[in-house]
């Protein structure tokens, strides 16, 4: 009986796979009903013309379409054969023994692949550049697939043979090509392109042998892939009798050969007439071989890349008789031409299915590296795991480069196949295992001269035969039972490209050699390994950086603090009141006050605030708190602890005398109060621009606002000290706590003249439109930043006397900056830090006042009219400053004229010795330490090239140099 016809859905066939299935249409009737289709069913079986012709002639397009669907679904089914798994994933450990580089081996059509990457930004990748086809195309190395299409599941191949040959030749083509046309298992497709063939050509055996090596080296050869297939050999034996024969077929050289080299069909009617074939096969295999057809098979592009043979023509099954002949020619070439490009794309298929494997591999290799970079020798040991168990080498080691000499190694890793055999040695103790160097000799011999000359010039060298190479020593071998026999070693380079270390291979496993695919998954091994190196060494550094720190802190924070006896001394002293120090007065001056009177000064502050008992401050604490806080300030000309107590001053007034106290909480008072005794802590007596200029480490540290972030840091760093007890707020809770110290920051870093020109825009569009509502939390903020910029230049409110006297040593502060930035920094100061130009100071003073002091002024008295004194000294000051302006103008128009100059009335620029100041004179050259604040201290606060939006004071001013 004659099945697999192409038919309808009541075929033989079809009925018979039907019945297999279970969906008979029988199910679903009465017994007698199925029963009756069943010998139906069994009748169009048995007479299949018949069945041929009834649908032939009753067939609707309904019927066709429904038989069509069902055949794409049978040969799409999931083959049988056990597929390849893709790698998993490892987990927290490294598993040995999971894949080996002869998964990722060519083993497809093409010869040897690479994997697909490219060249990026010049810097070579580990893929051989010869890779690239003449499509442009990088090939790449295949694996089986573990997709394929099942063998006409349920139907014998002698069945199908006798079913075939009763279509007549189109049907029979088209039915073997379509038979073909769903497989992407190259070994399973190949194995069914042959028997097919053999169903054609009425051929006895089939062999298919593949074209290997490079074209452009002239280095090609051909190898077995399916030996003596037969309609009912399987493929594991094809593949079996394959690896039998010879490992390579000459190119040009024998029938297969000839075929391959000249492209053309070999038809030999008696095979031992040819000089070109070999009867020793024949020898080995004990078969006859009479009639000979050699057919090659090329791909898309007509390039030769393999050959299939058939052998001996039969007349009926198994009984050979005449040779093939020109029609058997046709046919057969018909076929091999689909059979190419068939065989092309699902090659192309198992390249791809091969480049996710090893993908998987270099994730996982670059997501153990990520994930571990605490321990060099932990994640040098993870790929010493990994190298060893997918290259299968007897012998992994790195070698690392001692930093001060190249050539010398300080450290070396190594693993061994023997290290995973012992049960007792768990991988736990191997990733943990130290250098070999660190307490013993290596227990592998590192051969010296290979690996130092790859050090020295990063050369990769793959040598095959140690023993032949002049660079071995052969003398490190001596006693070892480890003979050397092949090596590879490659560079290990950072991130920067320079070489950090030696990686290097010793003997395969199987006793083969390292091919260049080996060299090429190694160096991928190796770029990863020396990224988790330079990784592992940055972390490394950076937890020795930071454990410096911590120890630099402790130390700073030691002897940053003032001693326990200056505090017990402070401490046992009797604290004068606020009349008595002035404290309340918008006029204060400082004077007149020593050094130790501005301590008790500002605890009086304290005290009169009620801070210690609504804050539970020890009073021991805060005046070592105190003395601590003057101690971190730097004996500079003008930012130095009196213009700090000077600001804590006015805002102390402000607080009391200006009834803020009743406008803001407890908290925020004192968060102000610390802030502005804080706020120019370890000041250098140069501003933000300078540290940018001069590449301070500050300002590689903070970047913006440089200055005001490290006040703020060493205010935190005395606050918190638990060596020195200078914890103010220990007692706080964690709320109250945290919203004082960011009321603290917020408020050091409003004294950034970039961050006030920020800022005063939105306090002065809702005082401008009488929406000062100060229970708003953002409306507040701004009051406090307005607030601090008033302290922080209050000294342009004060008496003409102390304004004349703060300006001058601003303005020396200034000029010493300058001075370095013409020394040191080899660059042309601004005006205002130039000593050449100290006679403009006036002009500057009064560009000063008019674009940043006077509008904080102006906006604070217009929302909070208690704190109109302020502005009326500010224009006061703006007054005599106009005047010695415009004095100086005078001057200098009657030196152009030629007339005589009038003399000079208070700072008039020439003057270099005294200050006048109404009815006195009052040296110049003052001690700074009895100098009080100074609205100048912001004029060059932010540098000339930060105006304009980026920091600048006044926009509107190009002449105000702050």
């Amino acid at each position: 009986m004659r099945r697999g016809i192409a038919g309808p859905a009541s075929t033989g066939l079809t009925g018979y796979r039907r019945r297999k299935r279970g969906v008979s249409m029988a199910a679903k009737v009465d017994e007698a009903t199925r029963r009756e289709y069943e010998s139906m069913d069994r009748w169009l079986d048995e007479h299949p013309h018949f069945t041929m012709d009834y649908f032939t002639r009753k067939a609707t397009r309904e019927m066709v379409n429904a038989w069509l669907f069902s055949q794409a679904l049978s040969q799409t089914t999931m083959t049988t054969r056990e597929p390849v798994p893709s790698a998993p994933s490892s987990g927290a450990q490294t598993p040995v023994r999971r894949v080996s580089s002869s998964d990722l081996e060519s083993r497809g059509l093409f010869g040897s692949y690479r994997p697909i990457l490219t060249t990026v930004d010049g810097t070579p990748s580990f893929i051989d550049p010869q890779t690239i086809t003449r499509t442009g195309t990088t090939a790449t190395t295949t694996t089986t697939s573990s997709v394929s299409t099942p063998r006409r599941g349920g139907v014998s191949t002698s069945q199908l043979r006798q079913e075939l040959r009763a279509l007549d030749e189109r049907e029979m083509m088209l039915q073997l090509v379509r038979d073909i046309s769903n497989d992407l298992d190259v070994n399973l497709l190949c194995h069914k392109i042959l028997q097919n063939v053999s169903i054609l050509t009425n051929a006895d055996r089939c062999s298919l042998f593949l074209v290997k090596g490079s074209k452009e080296t002239g280095e090609r050869y051909l190898v077995c892939k399916l030996f003596d297939v037969n309609i009912h050999s399987t493929l594991e034996e094809a593949e079996s009798q394959a690896a039998d024969q010879e490992s390579r077929f000459p190119w040009g050289m024998g029938i297969v050969g000839y075929t391959a080299a000249s492209g053309q069909i070999v038809n030999l009617p008696n095979a031992y007439e040819d000089t070109r074939f070999n009867s020793g096969i024949d020898l080995q295999t004990g078969y006859k071989t009479l009639s000979i057809l050699s057919m090659p098979l090329r791909d898309k592009d007509g390039e030769v890349i393999g050959v299939a043979q058939v052998v001996n023509k039969c007349g009926g099954y198994g009984k050979k008789t005449e040779a093939f002949n020109e029609h058997d020619e046709k046919i057969f070439e018909s076929y091999m031409a689909f059979c190419g490009v068939r065989l092309h794309n699902a090659s192309l298929y198992e390249q791809s299915q091969l480049e996710v494997r090893r993908n998987q591999v270099l994730l996982e290799l670059s997501r153990l590296i990520l994930a571990e970079q605490s321990s060099l020798s932990v994640i040098i040991n993870k790929v010493l795991m990994h190298t060893q168990s997918l290259l299968q080498c007897q012998r992994c080691q790195v070698l690392l480069l001692d930093d001060t000499s190249k050539g010398m190694f300080s450290q070396v890793f190594e693993c061994a196949a023997s290290d995973f055999e012992d049960d007792n040695a768990s991988q736990e103790e191997f990733l943990n295992r130290e250098s070999s160097t660190t307490n013993k000799p290596p227990r592998f011999p590192i051969n010296i001269k290979i690996t130092s000359h790859v050090a020295l010039t990063g050369e990769t060298l793959n040598i095959p035969d140690a023993y032949k190479d002049e660079r071995f020593d052969p003398s490190v071998e001596d006693g070892s039972e480890n003979k050397t026999r092949c090596i590879l070693c490659m560079p290990i380079r950072n991130s920067t490209r320079n070489i950090i270390g030696v990686m290097q291979l010793v003997n395969k496993v199987d006793d083969t050699i390292f091919s260049k695919h080996d060299e090429n998954l190694f160096e991928a091994f190796a770029i990863f390994c020396g990224m988790g190196i330079h990784n592992t060494q940055m972390y490394e550094k950076v937890v020795k950086a930071m454990a410096k720190q911590r120890v630099a802190l402790e130390c700073l924070s030691y002897h940053a603090v003032a001693s326990e006896e200056e505090a017990d001394r402070l401490r046992k002293q009797p604290i004068a009141s606020s009349d008595w120090f002035h404290l309340l007065r918008w006029d204060f001056d400082d004077i007149g006050l020593e050094d130790e009177e501005t301590l008790k000064a500002a605890i009086r502050m304290f005290m009169d605030m009620d801070y210690l008992r609504k804050f539970s401050i020890n009073y021991k604490s805060l005046c070592r708190w105190m003395l601590s806080v003057r101690k971190n300030y730097r004996n500079v000309t003008y930012h130095n602890w009196r213009h700090a107590f000077n600001v804590a001053q006015m805002m102390f007034t402000m607080l009391k005398t200006g009834s803020m106290e009743d406008l803001l909480d407890d908290i925020e008072g004192l968060a102000l109060l610390l802030a502005c005794l804080c706020h120019d802590l370890d000041h250098r007596g140069t501003n933000n621009s300078f540290q940018m200029k001069s590449n301070h480490p500050l300002a590689q540290l903070y970047g913006t606002s440089t200055m005001e972030r490290h006040h703020f840091d060493q205010c935190i760093m005395i606050l918190t000290s638990e060596v020195g007890g200078t914890e103010l707020l220990s007692s706080m809770s964690k709320d109250d706590y945290a919203k004082c110290l960011d009321v603290m920051e917020h408020a050091i870093l409003s004294t950034d003249l970039a961050l006030y020109f920020k800022w005063r825009g939105g306090f002065f569009s809702i005082v401008d439109k009488n929406e000062a509502d100060w229970s708003n939390k953002d409306n507040r903020k701004l009051l406090r930043s307005m607030m601090m910029t008033a302290c922080d230049v209050a000294a342009i409110t004060k008496p003409w006397p102390v304004q004349q006297r703060v300006a001058q040593l601003v303005a020396s502060e200034f000029f010493e900056q300058g001075d370095l930035e013409k020394e040191q920094l080899n660059i042309q100061p601004m005006d205002m830090m130039n000593r050449e130009k100290k006679d403009k100071l006036p002009e500057m003073q009064v560009d000063f006042i008019d674009a940043i002091c006077m509008p904080v002024y102006k906006y604070l008295a217009k929302a909070l009219p208690t704190l109109s004194p302020l502005l009326k000294g500010c224009e006061d000051n703006r007054q005599h400053w106009q005047s010695l302006a415009d004095g100086r103008q005078e001057r200098d128009d009657a030196k152009a004229a030629g007339n005589d100059v009038p003399e000079a009335d208070g700072i008039d620029g020439e003057d270099t010795g005294k200050v006048a100041s109404g009815e006195k004179e009052e040296s110049l050259e003052e001690d700074p330490a009895t100098v009080g604040d100074s609205p100048s201290r912001i004029i060059l606060e932010t540098g000339e090239e930060e105006r304009n939006g980026s920091g600048g004071c006044c926009p509107e001013r190009p002449t105000c140099a702050s």
